[in-house]
């Protein structure tokens, strides 16, 4: 079957390599009775794929269920899914058939399949190996013949570790993966997308059709979408009622984006860098690191003082408080190891113990102070000496910056 007929069909927009990937799995699976998994994050399109699968099998005559199992509070959802008898539970005046009951020959297609309560998760397992189930209530088994489609937004594997899935029900699920694209794995195919928004918007609502800036498909492009093509349907709909103007500049499209910084750490979100961005961004990195390394070897070393020479007295437990308390109210995020000696106390002299990882600690200090003094050097040279600018730049006091000059001997420099 032609992909690009599946595609006008089913409306689906898109020309990714990933998204054809996907369809072209959905379509080789569909004449089969194997259970398939439908992965993707939410807002990516994962439910139409249960119906090309139904569709394009020998089971297109039959029913075809959804079930969005996230939905179904955990107390009711036994009884949705497989059904009750009479006075099973206070409620249940009647029988009632389950989903599973009502879909046999058919498709079901689970939405959110990790939501299922463990209780739960047993009974499916059982219809996927044995093709029965109980109704509850009742001790008859009753057979179904049904072919399940799951679908789900979260990390299965995690999910298992936790305890909050079942193995062995994951691999019955999982004969066949299908994963869906986000919109960040097809930025070719975003702009489609809102222009296919934007025209079925306008002529739902006889009005024209907005269109984007150049700079605003950039930014349009570049954006991160976690709502994914929910999101952005949402999006181009909104600006199609709120703006007058038809052409969206990018200051207008800004603004009606979540959390779009265009600073934003690109290392985190987009792999095509250049090698200047990278090194700008990695500077950053590497400083916010610094501070908590700073922070976290301020602690280690003082840990090492006290374990190295011998216990403490009582009398001086409220004293050692008052300095580990020190290093998180400085001003500056990396405390200098001189303040803890300055307020440090006398400790009962004995013989040093042998610590393994004193030389590991040391070295790993070293480095620090050189990263360190390189950020300072950096942003002293860029204002010109002004400490003041150059302790803003490094989100220090400068009083701190007075210290780490003195410390390390930068006056000349």
């Amino acid at each position: 079957m032609d992909v690009q007929r599946i595609k006008q069909r089913f409306g689906i927009i898109g020309n990714s390599i990933s998204l054809n990937r996907a369809i072209d799995i959905a379509i080789q699976v569909a004449p089969t009775d194997l259970s398939v998994l439908i992965t993707g994050e939410s807002g990516a399109g994962k439910e139409v794929f249960p119906q090309i699968i139904h569709n394009f099998s020998s089971r297109k005559h039959g029913s075809y269920i959804a079930v969005n199992c996230g939905a179904i509070p955990e107390g009711t959802i036994d009884s949705e899914l497989f059904g009750h008898e009479k006075g099973s539970f206070t409620g249940a005046y009647d029988s009632r058939k389950g989903y599973f009951e009502v879909a046999n020959g058919g498709t079901i297609f689970l939405d959110e399949v990790a939501e299922l309560p463990l209780s739960t998760q047993v009974r499916l397992l059982r219809v996927l190996e044995a093709g029965e189930f109980l109704r509850v209530g009742s001790s008859k088994n009753i057979k179904t013949n049904v072919r399940v489609i799951a679908a789900t937004n979260v990390d299965i594997q995690k999910a298992i570790g936790e305890g909050k899935f079942r193995e062995d029900l994951f691999y019955r699920l999982n004969t066949v993966p299908v994963h869906i694209p986000s919109l960040r794995e097809r930025k070719e195919d975003i702009y489609l997308l809102f222009r296919k928004f934007a025209v079925d918007f306008a002529e739902a609502n006889r009005m024209p059709s907005i269109s984007l800036s150049e700079e605003a498909k950039q930014v349009l492009m570049k954006y991160r979408w976690p709502g994914n093509i929910r999101q952005l349907k949402n999006i181009t709909e909104q600006i199609s009622v709120i703006e007058t103007t038809r052409e969206i500049n990018t200051e207008t499209l800004r603004t009606y984006l979540p959390d779009y910084y265009e600073n934003k750490l690109p290392a985190l979100y987009d792999s095509h860098l250049d090698q200047k961005t990278f090194n700008t961004e990695r500077e950053i990195l590497y400083k916010i690191l610094f501070d908590m390394k700073s922070d976290m070897g301020d602690l280690k070393k003082l840990v090492l003082e006290i374990m190295q020479k011998g216990s403490i007295d009582n009398d001086l437990e409220e004293n050692n408080a008052r300095i580990i308390q020190k290093l998180y109210q400085e001003e500056s995020p990396a405390l200098h190891r001189n303040d803890i000696h300055e307020k440090s106390f006398e400790l009962k002299k004995e013989e040093e113990t042998n610590i393994q990882d004193t030389e590991e600690i040391i070295e790993e200090s070293l480095s620090l102070e050189e990263k360190e003094k390189e950020f300072i050097l950096k942003a002293l040279q860029k204002h010109n000496g002004k400490r003041k600018h150059a302790a803003q730049e490094l989100g220090i006091s400068e009083r701190t910056l007075y210290r780490k000059i003195k410390e390390y001997d930068l006056n000349e420099a």
